[in-house]
């Protein structure tokens, strides 16, 4: 998850308009594409505030964050209730739950990985690596197709593949930061098998066992979001040109990984909006993609 400064005790993360297109703006892909019409615009919005306050209260909130996640789901569930949540992202997120008619599920998981976040810091086996992007990645591609009306088996499984790589490149792009916040999201057996000890991340730069390990997980991420990509072709009109912009927005972060040669710690890894832009461009663009 994501990190941010921490704020003061018992407090809840800012939540305000300015602060959350701060945040958009250095995400790896474009939230919500400026020229899609507004009211998808304004949904996209709404579930990316509610995705970035719930990581925030499991990243750094300063009171008791698993009381206050609790709550939150409580508030939560008042949506689909018929009534009124008390809290204001919430009341922001509702009229787009209702007019789009989006299950809860989604909304709940990503409530349930920052629960885990809690307890949970380190991750034994790449498969236990994915359970958990189930929960923090997955859902939130859900609510994306659900806000176009395109939530079908075939759509979900290969949005599934891509929000995973995302979630997984955002990791890789992090090493040295989620180290410094007391996680290692890289599988536990994979720094085995290339000699990697975890006191390795903490080091200005990658040393070679550690930048082989690195190659490999983001050629592992780049190929399941290849996989993924399938899903442009597969979906229509505004569903389309947005979701291309998430893939996109994957593809740049994996040529920006790349050219780290595997060495996170001393190279930054974030792609230019520019890269980003081609590429979604490039995908809407194709033969393949138009089928």
């Amino acid at each position: 998850m994501a990190s941010s400064r921490p704020r003061p005790s018992g407090t809840s993360p800012s939540t305000g308009e300015e602060a959350l297109r701060t945040r958009e703006n250095a995400e790896n892909f474009p939230v919500a594409l400026r020229f899609l019409p507004r009211r998808h615009r304004d949904h996209l919005h709404a579930i990316y505030g509610y995705a970035r306050m719930v990581d925030e209260i499991g990243d750094t909130f300063t009171g008791d964050r698993t009381a206050r996640l609790h709550e939150l789901a409580a508030d939560l569930g008042t949506i689909w209730s018929g009534g009124q949540p008390s809290d204001a992202v919430l009341r922001r997120l509702a009229p787009t739950v209702h007019a789009r008619r989006m299950s809860a599920e989604p909304f709940e998981r990503l409530i349930e990985a920052n629960l885990q976040d809690q307890v949970v810091s380190r991750y034994e086996t790449f498969d236990d690596l994915r359970r958990y992007c189930a929960l923090s990645a997955e859902p939130v591609g859900r609510m994306v197709l659900e806000i176009f009306g395109q939530a079908t088996p075939e759509t979900i499984a290969r949005s599934d593949q891509v929000c995973t790589a995302l979630q997984l490149l955002e990791h890789w792009q992090d090493v040295g930061e989620d180290r410094r916040a007391g996680r290692a999201y890289l599988p536990q057996e994979d720094l085995r098998r290339y000699g990697v000890a975890e006191n390795d991340l903490d080091q200005q730069s990658a040393g070679p066992q550690l930048r082989e390990l690195m190659r490999f997980e983001i050629e592992r991420a780049a190929g399941l979001l290849a996989e993924g990509t399938a899903i442009v072709r597969q979906l229509q009109g505004w569903g389309k040109v947005s979701v291309a912009g998430f893939v996109a927005g994957g593809q740049a972060t994996v040529s920006a990984l790349r050219q780290t040669e595997g060495d996170v710690l001393a190279r930054s890894a974030r792609p230019s909006r520019r890269t980003t832009a081609m590429r979604a461009v490039g995908l809407l663009a194709s033969r393949r993609a138009a089928r």
